[in-house]
């Protein structure tokens, strides 16, 4: 049996762009996907934190340190320069390797630039 757990998130990332005459696909800065670990044409999936649209396409990579984060092709309906993302990425993985994974988490201002990166979220309180 395998698991599908978090492999990678950008949180709070800024939409720069939104190209409905685009080929479809998320444009995102290469930075941002190499800290992430997020390959170009891999599935992720938005949520949208102004609407709360939640959509799936796959990411092409941005020019680095850009701060591009373009919603693309008919996801652009979903999305607005302005509003906030949450940017995720998953992996199914064995028992085994559930035990030992922790996701890779990026944390962004308000211009995509990384504020900082973890492993693990915070356990929730009352």
């Amino acid at each position: 049996m395998h698991l599908t757990l978090l492999k990678a998130k950008l949180h709070h990332a800024r939409v720069t762009h939104a190209e409905l005459e685009y080929e479809g696909s998320c444009a995102i800065d290469a930075r941002l996907l190499d800290a992430a670990g997020i390959r170009e044409y891999e599935k992720i999936h938005i949520y949208n934190m102004e609407n709360g649209e939640r959509f799936s396409t796959y990411a092409i990579r941005a020019e680095a340190d850009s701060g591009v984060i373009s919603v693309n092709g008919a996801a652009a309906h979903k999305a607005r320069p302005g509003d906030r993302l949450i940017i995720c990425s998953y992996a199914a993985l064995s028992q085994q390797e559930a035990l030992a994974h922790h996701p890779t988490l990026v944390y962004l201002d308000a211009a995509n630039r990384i504020v900082r990166t973890g492993h693990d979220i915070p356990v929730q309180v009352a």
